[in-house]
């Protein structure tokens, strides 16, 4: 540079290299920065790809387990049903129906059981084939019975309105017949008897059957508005369809109950296997052995049985449930197969809410 002196180019010199080593050092300094993150990036990017593995890997066992478990359901529901429908055609007598119906119960346990791995459609599928055995085997039982010598030949003009029932769609031929003709004196009297016999068509009015009436007999109750239905003793099944704000106390029935096109209504009942369908805004206080099944409902709330009368421990007898066995909270919807939440089909009745005036 001309006109400086040597000193003066020296320090410019010294300034230049000093910016230059600064320049080198910031330099290095970021590649390190740089480098440094290259590790944690990719530790991070390794640990987002094994988490990604473990969840393939999770959902394939799922789906493994899932269908493991789809193929045994289907593999003993069938050889449980097949096993039923042998021991119903070959039982001789009533008696013999028994291991039928505890292998019944037994099929309904596993359906219950496996209600949130199954498809809807197969567990649709279950749920009819489950309906067909328990139809043929209350068939089964009013065949079996014990034949009476009497003759349909004569009939009751003057028979009561409020004991004739209208034949339903479903009943078989063999039963039919019974719908409109009263059952002779010497019939009605013998508990051993399992003819159809209800309540149809009525309104506005108090209802009783007593235990010599009922006892193991398949009860229908159709068609009533605003009737106090009391049912004293131990019958076989109880059916109630298009019924509208009634109250209805049953004693122990056998083996199910079954509730369609109901609305408004209170029931008390104890049973071994419950089902509900197309019911709304009725409140139910049960005693089940198995568990209640609703479908197509609204508005059905739960609370445990408190129905009592004189002689209700005789009839749970004779009924064969277990008192100490009640399942009453434990109820399978068959439109919410949700696992995570609750149905908003049905719910517990709050306590306070549980004093009902039977009488």
């Amino acid at each position: 540079v001309l006109g400086q002196s040597p000193e003066a180019l020296v320090g410019v010199n010294m300034e230049s290299v000093s910016c230059s080593a600064a320049a080198v050092r910031t330099g290095d300094m970021e590649s390190q920065r740089d480098l440094s993150l290259v590790p944690e990036r990719l530790q991070r990017r390794e640990q987002e790809r094994q988490l990604e593995v473990e969840r393939r890997k999770q959902k394939r066992q799922n789906q493994e387990a899932e269908k493991e478990n789809s193929h045994f359901f289907a593999a003993t529901f069938a050889r449980e049903r097949a096993a039923v429908e042998e021991l119903l055609e070959r039982a001789e007598s009533v008696e013999g129906l028994e291991e039928a119906a505890s292998r019944l119960q037994g099929l309904q346990k596993l359906l219950n059981d496996s209600v949130f791995f199954l498809a809807a459609y197969d567990l649709r599928q279950g749920q009819q084939a489950l309906a067909r055995l328990q139809a043929a085997l209350d068939e089964r039982r009013r065949e079996l019975q014990p034949k009476k010598r009497f003759a349909f030949k004569t009939r009751r003009k003057d028979a009561a309105s409020s004991t004739k029932v209208d034949a339903a769609p479903g009943i078989p031929p063999a039963v039919e017949s019974l719908w409109d003709s009263p059952l002779p004196k010497k019939a009605e009297g013998d508990l051993g008897s399992s003819w159809v016999c209800g309540f149809s068509n009525l309104e506005s009015q108090v209802l009783e059957k007593r235990a010599s009436e009922l006892h193991q007999r398949d009860v229908l109750l159709t068609e009533l508005s605003n009737c106090t239905v009391k049912l004293y003793g131990n019958p076989n099944t109880l059916r109630l369809t298009r019924t509208h704000n009634c109250k209805l106390l049953c004693g122990p029935v056998s083996t199910s109950v079954f509730l369609e096109d109901c609305s408004d209504c209170v029931l008390a009942v104890a049973c071994q296997q419950l089902r509900i369908h197309s019911t709304k805004d009725t409140r139910i206080f049960l005693q089940v052995t198995s568990r209640a099944i609703v479908e197509d409902c609204s508005g059905i709330q739960f609370a445990p049985y408190t129905w009592s009368y004189p002689e209700i421990d005789k009839d749970f007898e004779s009924s064969g449930l277990d008192r100490s066995k009640n399942n009453w909270n434990d109820v399978d919807d068959f439109n919410w197969l949700a696992r995570d939440m609750a149905s908003p089909n049905w719910s517990i009745l709050p306590e306070e809410e549980r004093n009902i005036q039977w009488d």
